[in-house]
């Protein structure tokens, strides 16, 4: 199992490298220069020249990948040009808020999709099956900034239930631990739903689907002729081997959820990488935004190296050798 774990990060570094070197020629041939933002009305020549210096960009765009090469085998990120703080810290800052947003995002949506898959399958045909299939290609359907927006106008601001914004209210710092969990709580049932309720119908319809295939093998008939109860049935026999391709979903939803992070913090201005990268976009932060782009695809890999690991977990018969 390690020896595979190693095997599979050192595989997954030429191709984090190429989507770093991708980004970095893309971000600096896109219209805009980041030393606009400090140049306004008829300012000196020789001010810009020394602006554009100091964010190393005088430099032909060869010289500027070879010392970024440089200094990315040092592990250094840089300095932001808009925030003017060591990348490293605006990570630390931005990265926890994100996972903390896609890793509650992630359990209720493995959660309420294997529901609503299993719910949907051993009742085909029903009632409520038509209802769950339906509802669940309707939310699937939905954008996440409109739904975003219609519970913040319904929840926040007609209800006034939940917040509308930002991770915590203001002076949360003043509370006590308690009041302070329980305002973040508060601040979090927005977003992850919107990030994960749309993801769960998705999860929902390949449960589903992998399911029916399932039930309708023979070892399960033979579970059935047994005397087994229903619920042992599925639950027991059935539901171990449904979830095999649902687990290759989950794995590779982790970059959709990392994506669909960018426009729910951007809505619910939460303080996560997605913000981060907005706004280092708009002000081509050129460190910033490679090293964002450096962690979203270290998420990436590591997501899908955690399905295939654990492929061996729910079915004994796979071997990761």
């Amino acid at each position: 199992m390690l020896l595979y774990i190693v095997k599979r990060v050192i595989a997954a570094i030429p191709l984090i490298f190429g989507l770093l070197t991708i980004t970095f020629f893309i971000i600096r041939m896109a219209p805009g220069d980041p030393a606009s933002l400090y140049l306004q009305g008829n300012v000196d020549p020789g001010i810009a020249d020394r602006v554009r210096r100091n964010f190393g960009l005088d430099d032909p765009l060869p010289v500027q990948y070879v010392k970024w090469l440089k200094a990315m085998a040092t592990g250094e990120f840089g300095v932001s040009f808009s925030k003017h703080r060591p990348v490293v810290d605006i990570l630390a800052d931005a990265i926890p808020n994100t996972l903390i947003l896609t890793t509650l995002a992630l359990f209720l949506n493995i959660a309420l999709g294997v529901l609503i898959g299993t719910l949907s399958a051993v009742t085909r045909g029903s009632w409520v099956d038509n209802i769950t299939t339906v509802l669940a290609l309707f939310v699937y359907s939905i954008p996440e900034f409109w739904l975003a927006l219609m519970l913040i106008l319904g929840v926040s601001l007609h209800l006034d239930l939940l917040p509308a914004a930002q991770m915590h209210s203001p002076n949360a710092d003043q509370l006590p631990a308690f009041a302070y969990i329980l305002d973040l709580a508060k601040h979090l049932v927005l977003p992850v739903f919107v990030l994960g309720f749309a993801s769960a119908a998705a999860t929902g319809r390949y449960m589903r689907g992998s399911l029916l295939d399932v039930i309708k093998q023979d070892y399960i008939r033979t579970a059935r002729a047994k005397g087994l109860p229903e619920w042992k049935v599925v639950g027991k026999h059935a539901m171990r081997n449904a979830m095999i391709p649902v687990i290759t979903i989950v794995g590779l939803s982790l970059p959709f959820l990392l994506g669909g992070a960018v426009v729910v913090e951007a809505v619910f201005d939460w303080p996560g990488m997605g913000n981060v990268l907005l706004e280092a976009i708009f002000s081509r932060d050129y460190p910033v935004v490679i090293a964002l782009t450096a962690v979203s695809g270290f998420m990436v890999v590591l997501g899908n190296l955690l399905a295939d690991i654990l492929y061996a977990v729910v079915d004994p018969r796979i071997r990761l050798e």
